[in-house]
């Protein structure tokens, strides 16, 4: 028997809640997009458009540098 799985359709985080702007101080959110290593999510398992992830791509590494998310665990 082979086992079936059925993949839901994945939306873009920030155009279903109508953000525009991805802050980096705004580490809550940028965390949801970061691996437990602290890595970037790619697009494909993150679901993310791929503007915004060009844009969380930018405030996840300036929140880096600000000291506000870690580089590495």
């Amino acid at each position: 028997m082979q086992k079936t799985t059925i993949n839901k359709k994945k939306y873009c985080y920030f155009c279903h809640n109508n953000i525009n702007f991805i802050d980096f101080k705004d580490t809550q959110t940028i965390q949801r997009f970061t691996s437990s290593y602290a890595k970037i999510v790619p697009r494909k398992r993150s679901g993310v458009c791929s503007s915004h992830q060009r844009k969380l791509e930018t405030a996840i590494k300036r929140a880096r540098f600000m000291a506000l998310l870690p580089y590495t665990k």
